[in-house]
């Protein structure tokens, strides 16, 4: 199935001059996203995954359900002050300033073999800051998988080191 057909394009969110890739027609679609979580799975192929990490919010959409498909744990990734326990935090460059990301500290253990997912690469910042708590815990990123990337935002230079997937380029 051709997903982009359910990728809309909305102009100047949520900032003028941003062409925001909206990704709520295809989660509306049974079928769609039955497909897309197919083509997802196949992007990992036979590999060992112990845990899926998913950043939030729109990573949860699939990496919870690779992370069942895949027989795996999940762990969520949230912006600072969204996790209920002790957690890791890692902060990261934006365009016009700074954020963060969090991680529980016992999430991952030791020797771990994680997929990270998340629904867009775009500059890559969000990852490579996903991927540092990760292996600051001792996982090892076995792959980074995304449903879309703007292949012109290079975001991809980021995560040099990984593996990364995309079903969709833009």
């Amino acid at each position: 199935m051709n997903l982009s057909k359910y990728i809309r394009n909305i102009e100047d969110f949520p900032k003028v001059g941003v062409h925001f890739k909206d990704i709520t027609p295809l989660l509306g679609d049974s079928d769609a996203m039955e497909s897309c979580l197919q083509q997802l799975m196949a992007l990992v192929g036979s590999q060992k995954i112990d845990k899926v990490a998913a950043i939030e919010s729109r990573g949860f959409f699939f990496g919870t359900l690779l992370a069942q498909k895949l027989n795996a744990g999940f762990v969520p990734i949230r912006k600072p002050g969204k996790l209920p326990y002790t957690t890791l935090k890692e902060p990261y460059q934006l365009e016009y300033g700074m954020d963060a990301l969090e991680i529980h500290e016992d999430a991952i253990k030791k020797g771990e073999r994680i997929l990270l997912h998340d629904d867009v690469l775009a500059t890559g910042g969000t990852a490579r800051a996903a991927c540092n708590l990760i292996e600051s815990l001792g996982g090892e990123v076995v792959q980074c998988n995304f449903l879309l990337e703007l292949e012109f935002l290079n975001g991809i230079k980021k995560l040099r080191n990984h593996s990364v997937q995309s079903l969709l380029k833009y």
